[in-house]
């Protein structure tokens, strides 16, 4: 800290040395608007509001011909977290925390009930979060494939680590796979993230209602017009998400590709 709080030369060599920490320059945007550092920026870039800052880029949105793309040049067991990531806008940790048991294939439902960050499994985001997802007979068709090759591990996982049997990293997964993959087929930078917003847009072209969309997001908090529209029933959440998994998975017959 001494560094960080002396002379102006010294403080250009500690940004040029601490900017590629990512997120951590955040700390320092804090400190600025405590008054801890000399304000070098505009001092409104410094202040967020919450529920009111706006995001300085919009949000990628794959279309379906991308998203087979994507799916085609992933191997396993990443084809099937895109894909899950794609059909029911899952965040990462809720995709990495899913186990065997979380699923009810008679019922044709999975439980959302816990995320996995790093080595640690956790609560969800808010209790909006937990709920049960439909799932469709032709997706449980492909997560069958991926069962038949899964190792098992203790907790059932769905996508354990094959050297530890722990939740796999999603940085490992995004640095390694999607980010190269993305860029090789010239989609941009692909983030997890990407998935989910690409499932609420899509949601979006298939018409379906906004009430249901908050209940498919597993959103706490919505504008007043989407929260009038009241809660969603198991049948109208089914309804709304079945056009999302069917226009990935009704592919061309020339354009099938077998699962890897």
């Amino acid at each position: 800290m001494r560094t960080v709080c002396g002379p102006q030369r010294e403080r250009k060599h500690a940004k040029i040395f601490l900017q590629p920490l990512g997120p951590a320059w955040h700390d320092f945007d804090k400190a600025m608007l405590w008054e801890l550092l000399n304000v070098e920026r505009n001092p409104m870039d410094l202040v967020e509001v919450k529920g009111i800052s706006k995001r300085k880029k919009r949000p990628r949105v794959l279309q379906v011909k991308d998203a087979w793309q994507m799916l085609d040049a992933l191997v396993q067991p990443f084809r099937t977290i895109v894909l899950i990531g794609l059909c029911f806008g899952l965040r990462i940790s809720e995709i990495l925390g899913l186990c065997w048991t979380d699923f009810d294939f008679k019922r044709s439902v999975v439980l959302i009930q816990r995320s996995a960050v790093g080595k640690r499994l956790n609560k969800l985001k808010t209790e909006y979060s937990q709920d049960e997802v439909p799932i469709e007979r032709r997706f449980i068709l492909e997560l069958r494939k991926w069962q038949a090759l899964c190792l098992d591990s203790e907790g059932h996982r769905l996508f354990p680590s094959p050297v530890t049997g722990r939740p796999l990293h999603a940085d490992s997964i995004r640095n390694d796979y999607l980010v190269p993959t993305g860029l090789k087929l010239g989609l941009g930078r692909i983030g997890f993230h990407t998935f989910r917003h690409t499932y609420r847009a899509w949601l979006d072209e298939t018409g379906a209602p906004v009430g249901v969309q908050q209940k498919l997001m597993r959103h706490a908090h919505v504008s007043t017009t989407m929260d009038q529209y009241g809660n969603a029933s198991a049948l109208a959440k089914r309804k709304a998400n079945r056009p999302i998994v069917q226009r990935l998975l009704q592919r061309p017959a020339n354009q099938e590709v077998s699962i890897q």
